[in-house]
Formats: structure tokens, C-alpha cells, sequence
């Protein structure tokens, strides 16, 4: 596992992450396939490398092609994200982040809303 935390991902790299996620594996051409408004297919290529370089995949020769998998749980990579976006955009304030949220939000469900409670008391619960 590469150092994930401090290294932070492009847009097109988290295009390319994203892919990989959903389907778990992909070479570069299905990657290129999938990229909204791609670049050139080397383009993408070199993308990948780089996100092999800094540790988020790895990769494994299979037929003429090469086959990229993402080398830690989605859920790490969206923490990381995630705490970059706040310490970006919300001077590090979560409930900053979850106020600009709820205000572009049109109407939240009951179910969301219940489900952000829990969110919430989980977290009083742990002392966070």
C-alpha cells in the first residue's frame, strides 16, 4: 500500500480511481472507454502510471494488456478525500462542510435524515 493519505489526486486521477472502484479492475483502454470527455488514450495511460507511482494501484500483466486494481478499500482513499476537501474549502470544519451540504440539498428524505442523526449520535458516543 502506497502513502495515499499525503498524496492528493487530480480530478482526471479521481476519474480514473472511480472506475476502478466500480469495477474493481480495469485495463487503461476500458479506463479510456469510461472517461467522460477523455484525453488521448496515452494520455490516460500516463495517468495511470503516475497513479501507480504514487502507490494507489497496482498493476499485472494479463494477455497484451495490462490490468489496474486500486491498492487500498475505497473507504480510505474517500477519508483522505475527504479531509483534503475540508481542509481546502471549509478551513477543516465538518460542520461547515455539512451546512454548505444541507443548504444546496433541495429536501432530505426522512430516511437521511434519520440516517445523519445516527451519523451523529455514533459519533457523540465515540467522543468525536
Amino acid at each position: 500500500m502506497g502513502d495515499q493519505t499525503g498524496s492528493t489526486l487530480s480530478r482526471r486521477e479521481r476519474q480514473i480511481m472511480d472506475i476502478l472502484y466500480r469495477h474493481g479492475s480495469a485495463t487503461v483502454a476500458a479506463v479510456h472507454a469510461e472517461i467522460p470527455d477523455p484525453p488521448s488514450y496515452s494520455a490516460v495511460r500516463a495517468a495511470m502510471r503516475v497513479l501507480a507511482e504514487k502507490g494507489h494501484v497496482t498493476h499485472a500483466r494479463k494477455s497484451h494488456s495490462y490490468v489496474y486494481t486500486p491498492t487500498s478499500p475505497a473507504s480510505e482513499v474517500q477519508k483522505a478525500e475527504a479531509r483534503r476537501l475540508l481542509d481546502t474549502f471549509f478551513a477543516g470544519s465538518p460542520s461547515q462542510a455539512v451546512a454548505a451540504l444541507l443548504e444546496e440539498a433541495d429536501a432530505l428524505e426522512p430516511d437521511e435524515l434519520a440516517e445523519l442523526q445516527a451519523l451523529i449520535d455514533a459519533a457523540r458516543k465515540e467522543g468525536r
